[in-house]
Order: C-alpha cells, then structure tokens, then sequence
C-alpha cells in the first residue's frame, strides 16, 4: 500500500454501543440537559420532549446527543456526556451536559437535506502542529431511504454511522489544513442521497456580510 496522503484520524471513536435512551436512563440525562438548559440566559420557552441520538465513545467519554423544542418554536440542542462503566456492575459516573439553542430550524429551510448539530469535543495535533477540531456531530436526514452517514474531509471518510430510527452521531476531525467538513447521507445500496457542508451557514453568512 502506498503511503497515505492525508493523516487524520478516521473512525476515532467507538460505534454506537446502547440502545437510544428510554426509562430511567433517558430520565436521567434529561435531567442532566435540563440543568443545562437552566444556564442559558435567553428567554427560549418551556422546553418540549428530548430527542435521543445515538451514543458515541472517544478519548474516554460517552457522548449522548440530543434535541428538544420549546414552546416558543426555538430548538435546543447539546449533549450529555459521562465516564462509561468499565467493568460489569459498574455504574456511569462524572456527567457533564451542554446546550445551546437556534432559531434555525428544518422547517424554516427546505433546501436542507440533513438536518445537524454539531460541538467541538476535543483536538487532535497534526502534522506541523496543525490542529483539527474533533468535532461531535448528529442530526437526521431529511430525505427519505436514508441507511448511514458519513463525514468527510478533503475527500476522505472519517466516520460513519447507520441510522438508528433515522438519527445519526458522528465524531469526526474538522477544520483541519484548510479542510472542512461535510457530511452525506447514503441509501442501503451505497448511493448518495444529500449532502451538507458543516460550515454552510458561516460560510453564507460571511459573503453576506462581505458582499
């Protein structure tokens, strides 16, 4: 095999290992996001039932996704995260939560074909002291017979993930060498369905901005 031409990490974190949160477990990091949510300053609207993403596991954390409305239209979104057990009766411990919140949403926007959210977790130090933003990502696709997604960089998969009741979470290096990321949805049989740039809605808004 020749050498690789682009050294990045790529599938970095575990595949999903858990069922979607339900019962007192889904309780539970609702509780831990809520608390979160309770640290934003904005007046968002109560917040509606959470929507649970598929967990993924890197640099020792579980990081469990998720959305919810308000009653005010607004979308909230974060993460809550914890040490995994690591032997059998152990418990999970150390939680941490984020969240955040967007007006933006997929009904608002037509054109989209995959609805993401997206937080840095972590860095991964490059060649030349580069560093690549490893970001988490989930969403769901807005197109139908959708079967897994993947994230690229520069041409090059970095992680996948099949689609658990039509909702994905990916772990992937960003913004790496010039590079960005971008993300497809696929159809069981390998073709693409949609795709979206993870820096899109920047991107737009700084020609906006610039024109």
């Amino acid at each position: 095999m020749p050498p690789e031409e682009h050294l990045v990490p790529r599938f970095a974190a575990e595949p999903p290992q858990e069922l979607l949160p339900y019962g007192r477990r889904a309780e539970q990091l609702h509780e831990e996001f809520l608390a979160a949510c309770l640290l934003l300053d904005d007046d968002l609207g109560a917040p509606g039932a959470p929507v649970w993403f598929p967990d993924r596991t890197w640099a020792g954390r579980t990081y469990v996704p998720v959305t919810c409305r308000t009653e005010r239209g607004l979308e909230l979104f974060g993460a809550v995260s914890y040490a995994p057990a690591v032997e059998q009766g152990q418990t999970e411990d150390h939680f941490r939560a984020t969240a955040d919140w967007t007006e933006e949403t997929a009904e608002a926007n037509p054109d989209w074909s995959i609805d993401l959210c997206e937080e840095v977790i972590g860095g991964w130090r490059g060649e030349a002291g580069k560093v690549a933003a490893m970001t988490l990502i989930w969403g769901t696709p807005l197109v139908d017979r959708g079967a897994i997604v993947t994230a690229e960089l520069a041409g090059l998969t970095v992680d996948q993930c099949v689609l658990v009741e039509n909702r994905f979470t990916l772990v992937a290096p960003d913004d790496y060498r010039g590079d960005t990321l971008e993300v497809a949805v696929y159809d069981a049989g390998g073709r693409e369905l949609g795709r979206e740039a993870l820096w899109a809605g920047e991107e737009d808004a700084d020609d906006e901005e610039g024109a």
